[in-house]
């Protein structure tokens, strides 16, 4: 790819294996809104980012040289080999082909840890806009102002040491529901540093599944969407409902029960689990598998 700067934008040329829709849209995160077709505004990294998408060539609206090679390139993964990836995935079998070609621009996004860890803890029975809601309630009472698009204000999403200062009947309030007292506990426990994220990257895999485990609220299933997403941990493989469907359809004759699922994900997708589940994932729940 090559970076270049224009007079009103910064463009990115030549880019491969890499689709904004599909990347924002695959349901790994929250933050963001559709402008037009391919063209979007992303809060993150205490910014807003007007990006869009032409074909193979990327426009940075609001942005800077300096920032979109050390904040949005690494943000979006752009700096990494997906064909390579894709290639280790369709020789390890023959029956992703169909999901990675149809899904084949998904990137898996570097966000912040904290972030997912309340977003996650969020997202249990909840549909995507009803998340989406919760998570800028939370950001407009508790973030600070980084900008405004269209006369509408956004905010950024709070620290742990802002958000801890949160009640029960505070993300009651913001419609969190049932997932109150788990926000409670999971803003205790990071400001307390019971659950560091450092200590978490440095854990081997499953030992930071377990251990970010210990925040009421979270399984394995929420547990490996923030280790996937918010640390990192590419072989981290969440397993919900759209992906017990679609592996049962490709990799099973009969019903199996989830840790076989987790343990058959493991063995056979190694460290490429998450790139394999998001593909797997966003085929499944758009084609509506049953």
């Amino acid at each position: 790819m090559r970076i270049i700067a224009d007079k009103t934008c910064i463009v990115i040329e030549e880019i491969e294996h890499f689709d904004l829709k599909q990347t924002l849209e695959c349901g790994q995160c929250f933050r963001y809104e559709c402008i037009s077709d391919n063209e979007y505004l992303v809060i993150a990294k205490n910014r807003t980012l007007h990006i869009k998408q032409e074909d193979n060539i990327l426009f940075f609206y609001n942005s800077t040289m300096e920032e979109v090679q050390s904040i949005w390139c690494p943000y979006f993964d752009l700096n990494r080999d997906y064909g390579t990836i894709k290639k280790w995935l369709n020789e390890r079998d023959n029956l992703i082909g169909e999901a990675i070609e149809q899904k084949s621009g998904v990137r898996i996004l570097n966000q912040e840890f904290f972030e997912m860890l309340i977003t996650f803890i969020i997202s249990q029975n909840k549909q995507i806009p009803h998340i989406m809601q919760i998570v800028e309630r939370i950001s407009e009472r508790f973030g600070e102002y980084i900008g405004e698009w269209n006369g509408k204000k956004y905010y950024s999403f709070p620290t742990p040491e802002v958000l801890s200062k949160a009640t029960e009947q505070d993300f009651l309030d913001m419609k969190a529901g049932f997932r109150a007292k788990y926000l409670v506990d999971a803003c205790k426990k990071v400001v307390s540093q019971e659950l560091c994220e450092n200590e978490l990257r440095q854990m081997n895999y499953g030992e930071a599944l377990e251990k970010i485990q210990i925040v009421k609220g979270i399984g394995e299933k929420v547990g490996n969407c923030i280790l996937l997403f918010g640390l990192g941990r590419r072989e981290a493989f969440p397993i919900d409902v759209w992906m017990i469907r679609i592996l049962e359809r490709l990799y099973f004759d009969e019903p199996v029960k989830k840790d076989e699922m987790q343990a058959f994900a493991k063995e056979h997708f190694g460290e490429y689990g998450g790139y394999a589940q998001q593909y797997l994932f966003y085929y499944a729940r758009d084609n509506r598998v049953k």
